[in-house]
């Protein structure tokens, strides 16, 4: 199975949809994998898995605040497999539709 690095910079809808529904209310230290990548840094990542993929997304704070925010809705399919350059800001009537 194929194994793909994930910097926030790069994540698709999809894949963001997948942490989400994989960790509701948030990653914690439990979820982290730690490793080095082929220059030697050291990388905190959680994982995700579809048929093909396993995907190491890299932990940030903009990553954790960036899955409180989404909603697949506001995406279409032809969006999904696209980088996210920013997410529709959401407002207080958002939540009340």
């Amino acid at each position: 199975m194929k194994r793909v690095i994930v910097d926030y910079k790069k994540l698709t809808p999809e894949i963001l949809s997948l942490l989400v529904n994989k960790y509701p209310d948030g990653y914690d230290d439990d979820h982290i994998i730690t490793f080095k990548n082929a220059k030697n840094e050291t990388i905190e990542a959680v994982e995700v898995k579809t048929e093909e993929c396993i995907y190491l997304v890299k932990v940030s704070t903009r990553l954790e605040n960036t899955m409180l925010r989404f909603d697949e809705d506001d995406y279409e399919e032809s969006e999904l497999s696209e980088p996210i350059v920013d997410l529709p800001e959401r407002t207080e009537n958002d939540d009340e539709e």
